[in-house]
């Protein structure tokens, strides 16, 4: 039987360097996420250490009174802070860099996209396994290790069917608080659902 992961993505954080936590308007839309996935059979909730999403997985735990559990392989492949001294537009230039290219390893610490990929899939190798039939579970974690995840992990063509030049927009394709559906089939295989859904911050 299959296992649902959905992928959060924290809500909008403080334009701030180094661990922010998130804005008002991050914290709505938190609480809109939530209320979006309460009614689901979610039995654990996994979130990277990074404050902003933290802070996006409690309003969840708290509607499921559930206990939040960190795990580092859900963190963003870098972020603006860890190389000393780094301008917002110096971040921003190493970010695309290492788009293009899945392997340059950003200065300071991060990961390339690969790296971040194959992080994020040995967690879905394993907590899925963990999940009982009809069980589902959450990830709150970052907009570039998902798409660096997807990227590496589906098929082109796969991804195009999601939005058209998945490849070159993957920057830009999961906005802050939306929520994405991972169906992970007994093989270990995975395929698509629902990708970066936000209408429950529409309603």
């Amino acid at each position: 039987m299959a296992i649902t992961i959905w992928l959060v993505r924290h809500g909008l954080k403080e334009k701030e360097i180094g661990d922010v936590g998130l804005t008002l308007e991050g914290i709505q839309q938190a609480k809109s996420a939530a209320q979006a996935l309460s009614s689901r059979p979610i039995t654990l909730i996994l979130s990277s250490p990074l404050r902003r999403a933290k802070e996006t997985a409690e309003y969840l735990a708290q509607a499921l009174q559930l206990n939040v559990h960190e795990d580092r392989r859900l963190r963003e492949r870098a972020n603006w802070g860890d190389l000393p001294g780094q301008t917002f537009e110096e971040f921003v230039e190493v970010w695309e860099r290492c788009t293009r290219d899945s392997d340059h390893q950003p200065p300071g610490g991060g990961d390339s996209a690969r790296q971040a990929a194959l992080r994020l899939h040995e967690a879905v190798r394993d907590y899925a396994p963990r999940c009982r039939p009809g069980e589902e579970l959450v990830f709150f974690t970052h907009g570039g290790v998902m798409t660096d995840y997807l990227v590496c992990t589906l098929e082109e063509a796969e991804l195009n069917k999601t939005h058209p030049n998945f490849m070159a927009l993957q920057s830009s394709l999961v906005p802050e608080c939306s929520i994405t559906e991972l169906i992970v089939q007994t093989d270990g295989r995975c395929r698509l659902g629902r990708f970066a859904d936000v209408r429950h911050l529409e309603a």
